[in-house]
């Protein structure tokens, strides 16, 4: 029977070079498949992450809070009220949440409704679709106790609800990391991706998200970005048509659990303007038709030397003959790759819709139209004078600012450029796409924010480019211990760093909107945050429910002042 089609990225064009012109191929780095010690050396990577993460679990945070309530309540509401009626989770919803939506008699906001009936719930309904393995099977357990006459409630707010979804988000996190340690393994030695996945994972915006606030999106986004950029390169050289489906449902599910990461669908959509460019589809590894007949696996076309098996009649054949012949069949081919690819690209795009569905149902719901996703009129957008400049060092949650890593990690993609130009290329297009993306959005500080926590989708990106440039520091000194060294040593500060102003944002030591003071940031780190971190880290894990009601009193507070630089009306229309 023929072979299942695929499509690669090889070429038959200039085929009857290939073989002689053909270049040797660049060593694997940290690639798993390269030898046995590298699968040994990822083999206790694994481990030591999973130790890490583990260790790092009595950080995890479970509680349903401020967008979080709008996250949470897809899944809560379809489990207990059996349809998208939010009211009951709108009333549950944490003070700075209900301030605005909800009366002081529990009745809710009439300008909350939309012209459907429904509450106005614009958060994305992915993170809802992630938690269900995890929180369906709670409520099964519930119900059944229930009915055995425990005293339970299974109403979705309860602790074990709560909890199992605290753990699924830190797990997803973890996954997402993982991932992108993996991809980072295929370019740089194990020790800087693995040096270059802590990094990220404990010196950015990551951990509030992983940990405090479990029930916002965007741990789920490392997870589900990753794993479309790990299957995407797993496939990068040789992709069936049933690859391509399973690669455009995971698409889909990157756009349910957050609008933004349409940026990284650049990836796919760049390789294959590339494929068309050149005449080829991403190829196939055999053939689009089937490896039969003796056929070059690595080519749709035979070798045109294997039609005639004479050695002195291929010598008498005119050179030139010869030649326009494998013009010829290239021509053909590159018509043949150019039909393969658009039909995986309908397949690709058919996947991605139905991935969609859920996204799009919901919509027509609330809002009465399918691509009303509630953000208003995005041509209101900020698209001819973007806040490129904030984006990154305004202290109102600039990204390089607040999380300096990422300084690190950006250049290492650029240096990427020296190991694999065009998957270099590729994320350096998703970050700049992501980046005026952002920019252009009315609230691209993200107002409630630990530095600028849309970029936190971009994980694995930045994980690689970390990884590329300790292991291009690694080539450059030639001394790979003084490197470890400096490499750590660095990382270790970053990273204490960070968790010193995560401390003072979680405990408002910093307005949690809005411009800070550098100047009392930094006194803080050196004098505040030493003295009142170890009583609040013990608070935080034996008596967490009075400090986050003082740390939710604290942000009340500050919302009553004014000291956000937006309305609460602002905050609920925010991009999350």
């Amino acid at each position: 029977m023929p072979s299942a089609p695929v499509i690669t990225r090889e070429s038959s064009i200039g085929n009857c070079q290939s073989r002689i012109d053909k270049p040797p191929s660049r060593p694997a780095f940290g690639n798993p498949s390269a030898d046995g010690q590298s699968k040994i050396g990822n083999s206790r990577s694994a481990q030591t992450l999973l130790i890490l993460f583990l260790l790092s679990l009595p950080l995890f945070n479970p509680w349903v809070r401020g967008d979080g309530v709008g996250y949470y309540a897809y899944l809560r509401s379809l489990l207990v009220e059996h349809k998208l009626d939010f009211q009951n989770d709108w009333r549950a919803g944490n003070e700075s949440f209900t301030m605005g939506r909800v009366h002081a008699d529990g009745t809710i906001d009439p300008r909350q409704y939309t012209h459907t009936g429904h509450l106005d719930n614009h958060f994305a309904v992915g993170p809802s679709i992630l938690w269900a393995p995890f929180v369906v099977p709670v409520h099964v357990a519930m119900l059944t106790l229930e009915r055995l006459g425990a005293h339970v409630k299974p109403n979705g707010f309860s602790r074990p609800y709560v909890i199992v979804m605290a753990l699924a988000t830190a797990l997803y996190g973890f996954v997402g990391l993982y991932f992108s340690f993996r991809l980072a393994c295929h370019y740089t030695e194990q020790r800087w991706a693995m040096l270059a996945t802590l990094g990220i994972w404990f010196a950015s915006s990551l951990p509030v998200y992983m940990y405090f606030n479990p029930s916002w999106s965007h741990a789920h986004s490392v997870f589900i970005v990753a794993a479309f950029l790990w299957c995407w390169h797993r496939t990068r050289q040789g992709r069936t048509l049933k690859q391509w489906v399973i690669l455009g449902l995971i698409s889909g599910l990157v756009l349910d659990v957050y609008y933004a990461n349409i940026a990284v669908l650049l990836v796919p959509l760049l390789e294959s303007l590339e494929g068309y460019w050149r005449g080829l589809g991403p190829g196939v590894r055999g053939q689009v038709t089937g490896n039969r007949e003796g056929r070059n696996p690595e080519s749709r076309i035979p070798n045109p030397e294997s039609r005639n098996p004479n050695p002195e009649s291929r010598a008498a054949e005119p050179r030139g003959s010869s030649l326009r012949q494998c013009d010829i069949l290239n021509r053909k081919s590159a018509i043949g790759n150019r039909q393969s690819l658009f039909a995986a690209n309908l397949l690709y795009s058919g996947a991605t819709l139905i991935a969609f569905l859920p996204t799009l149902i919901t919509r027509q719901i609330i809002y009465g139209r399918p691509l009303d996703l509630g953000y208003g009129d995005v041509a209101g957008w900020q698209w001819a004078s973007p806040q490129l400049a904030n984006v990154l060092f305004s202290s109102d949650h600039g990204l390089l600012v607040w999380t300096p890593i990422v300084i690190l990690a950006v250049a290492g993609l650029f240096l990427f450029l020296r190991r694999d130009r065009r998957l270099a290329g590729y994320f350096i297009v998703v970050l700049l796409g992501f980046y005026y993306l952002i920019a252009a959005d009315p609230c691209w500080d993200g107002i409630s924010s630990f530095g600028n926590r849309f970029f936190i989708s971009l994980t694995p990106l930045f994980v690689v480019g970390l990884a590329t440039l300790f292991s291009e520091l690694a080539s450059w000194l030639k001394r790979e211990r003084a490197t470890l060294a400096l490499a750590s040593s660095l990382t270790g500060l970053l990273v204490v760093w960070n968790f010193a102003f995560i401390f003072q944002w979680g405990m408002h030591m910093v307005p949690a909107r809005g411009p800070i003071s550098w100047k009392q940031m930094v006194r803080n780190q050196f004098l505040a945050v030493p003295e009142q971190a170890v009583t609040a880290f013990e608070a935080y894990l034996h008596h967490r429910g009075a400090l986050m009601q003082q740390i939710e009193q604290e942000d009340v507070t500050q919302l009553k002042q004014g000291s956000g630089v937006r309305s609460q009306e602002s905050e609920a229309r925010s991009q999350k």
